[in-house]
């Protein structure tokens, strides 16, 4: 066997990790950035975020699992109890933070309206009866 019998596989592999490193770098420039790619925040009538919004980006993480306690969003058992305190105390209670759950969820950015919008969207997910501020 001669020397450039044996070379060539190296070479075809230095030319397929080239053509997979051109292809990489062009998708990675290619790809549309994530603030693109995400649609718009949905804006309630005062400005901020609404309910939904917030509690998607902010307190789902918890309160879709139960994590740490958290009563999960339409569970009307766990809830019940929360609900009766009335809206102005859970919002209290939310925006300063109770046991394991920050204040304002862990997202300091969030304003009192929408913590509230937030507290007032998971607590008619369960049957409460609260009014989104203005």
């Amino acid at each position: 066997m001669n020397a450039s019998a044996s070379a060539w596989p190296c070479r075809v592999a230095r030319q397929h990790r080239r053509v997979a490193t051109a292809f990489i770098a062009t998708a990675v420039l290619l790809a549309p950035l994530p603030a693109l790619a995400q649609p718009a925040k949905a804006a309630a009538p005062s400005g901020g975020r609404d309910g939904r919004t917030v509690y998607e980006a902010v307190c789902a993480a918890c309160h879709t699992t139960g994590v740490l306690k958290a009563p999960k969003l339409g569970d009307t058992a766990a809830w019940r109890p929360l609900i009766a305190e009335g809206q102005r105390s859970l919002v209290r209670t939310a925006v300063k933070g109770i046991r394991q759950m920050p204040p304002k969820g862990g997202d300091p950015s969030l304003s009192a309206i929408e913590v509230e919008r937030a507290v007032v969207y998971m607590a008619n997910a369960a049957g409460g009866r609260f009014k989104d501020p203005p």
